[in-house]
């Protein structure tokens, strides 16, 4: 068994890191708000019926910005229907998941939630059904001091003081053939500029200054769509000088009908790079295209592992189903792992992006109705790189070995290496994919002498090892000893197979 050399020079930085990137996702879909964050009754609720046991585990993950509505359901969304007294608030069909939204929960609960768990709201407007009117309605609603006729509504509903939303989606995946009222590339991107420009004039600031409204267009929702990447280009094309990002959604599935299903499963984060690579190309043809010294970035406003060919047999229009409730497992947490590790490794263009979702619908938090919440098997590596993953992002360069999947190949260790000045800490991600240890030598240069303040491995001889309800610590991180520094910047480290790694050091 050779050695994998990884090697990191301060001076080689890729980025900045948006604390952004850390952020997450509530759709009105299946239990997501309704018994995930909110369930009036519940012994952890308070007055306004937010689950604060989900809250305390909502900050332990280090969430900084949560994107709402939607998701599908903003495309058939109303915002309307969940605004004043609650009792006057009629029941809706939801087309997107074929549920009743009973609408109890609205923009005025959303912002009241976000308030209570610090987190800064992301709203999607509909650009389905709804209307550059609907959406700037929606802005008067929440950033107008007063004097308006939606402003004042807002203070009449719930709040004297404006929202001062800064982050806002321009439609959901309006690619996609199951969008309600789904558009071309050129049609999208004309409502889209439309809708901006609204906007820009109601917020009365121009695109790129310091606190001005940051808007997000749709992108291919995938990179498997027919018309990736032109969609990107033709949207662009149409919104450049007003966007701030174009949105990316890939999920990954562990398919057992592959040939090769494991080493494809690992491949992802592989996959994941190269779509961005291909995003942060079309961006630049753009940009020079229009000879534009403005810079659009990438919210990756939707990514996680979702079981999506899974046979789906609840209920169709009933409020809350039991829907898209995967149970995630230590494989699914080694894939999750190398996933956050390719955002960190982007951060130079990815500077936004939604885990989706948060609670309950394809999450790292599971609720029980009346009863616990629990943290699946993806909620520590997101916990750990999120608290810890702050600063700037270094470039490595590895020995690692290689194997082959779907993809092309992939790294048998992925990793990243991320620096906080301020802290004075630099921060190592591994992900050992080989089913053997692996010994890592790092030489972390520039840094000064460092110290192992600490290390954490999760690690598991069973892959389909799962947190649950009667066994809700299945899969936990462990604290193991320090490594030892030798030489002022270089520590040697076996990682046990099929693991995930984080290691701190202080300088």
């Amino acid at each position: 068994m050779g050695k994998t050399h990884i090697f990191a020079d301060r001076n080689l930085k890729i980025g900045d890191i948006d604390e952004n990137i850390y952020g997450s996702f509530l759709e009105h879909l299946g239990r997501a708000v309704y018994e995930g964050i909110y369930e009036p009754g519940h012994p952890a609720a308070d007055k306004d019926g937010f689950r604060e046991d989900v809250i305390d585990l909502i900050r332990e993950l280090g969430v900084p910005i949560v994107r709402y509505p939607g998701g599908n359901f903003v495309s058939g969304y109303d915002w309307k229907d969940g605004i004043g007294k609650k009792s006057e608030r009629g029941k809706r069909l939801d087309l997107a998941w074929a549920s009743i939204e009973p609408n109890e929960f609205g923009t005025d609960e959303f912002m009241a939630w976000c308030k209570k768990a610090g987190v800064s709201p992301m709203l999607a407007v509909n650009m389905g059904t709804g209307t550059p009117k609907d959406a700037l309605e929606l802005l008067e609603y929440c950033n107008h001091p007063s004097g308006t006729y939606f402003s004042d509504l807002r203070r009449k509903n719930a709040s004297e003081k404006p929202y001062g939303v800064k982050y806002w989606c321009i439609g959901n995946e309006m690619d996609g053939s199951w969008q309600i009222c789904g558009l071309d590339a050129e049609a999208y991107g004309k409502k889209a500029m439309q809708t901006m420009r609204m906007l820009r004039w109601a917020d009365a600031k121009k695109a790129g200054e310091a606190d001005a409204l940051k808007l997000i267009v749709c992108g291919s929702c995938n990179c498997e769509m027919p018309t990736y990447p032109e969609w990107d280009r033709i949207v662009l094309e149409n919104t450049y000088e007003e966007a701030d990002y174009l949105s990316m959604h890939r999920y990954y599935e562990y398919k057992t009908s592959n040939k090769n299903p494991l080493e494809d499963f690992l491949g992802s984060a592989e996959d994941m790079g190269e779509f961005i690579d291909v995003i942060r190309s079309t961006i630049n043809y753009v940009r020079a295209k229009k000879r534009s010294s403005h810079r659009v970035y990438v919210s990756f406003d939707e990514w996680n592992i979702w079981r999506q060919s899974a046979e789906r047999t609840e209920p169709n229009w009933v409020r809350a189903p039991h829907i898209l409730e995967d149970k995630y497992t230590f494989r699914d947490m080694l894939v999750f792992g190398g996933l956050m590790n390719t955002l960190l490794t982007h951060c130079d263009i990815v500077k936004a992006a939604c885990l989706a979702q948060l609670v309950n619908v394809i999450a790292p938090i599971m609720t029980e109705k009346g009863g616990a919440a629990i943290r699946q098997t993806t909620f520590y590596p997101f916990k750990y790189v999120s608290q810890n993953g702050r600063g700037e992002t270094i470039r490595t360069i590895s020995t690692s070995g290689k194997f082959d999947n779907m993809y092309g190949s992939a790294r048998l260790i992925n990793e990243a290496v991320t620096h906080n000045a301020e802290k004075r800490e630099v921060n190592v991600f591994l992900c050992n994919y080989a089913q053997s240890a692996q010994d890592i030598e790092l030489e972390l240069r520039s840094f000064g002498d460092l110290t192992c303040k600490a290390r954490v491995e999760i690690a598991n001889n069973d892959l389909d090892a799962a947190n649950t309800f009667a066994c809700p610590d299945a899969v936990l991180p462990r604290q193991l000893d320090p490594v030892s520094v030798f030489s002022g910047s270089k520590a040697e480290v076996r990682l046990s197979p099929m693991s995930w790694n984080y290691l701190r050091f202080g300088y």
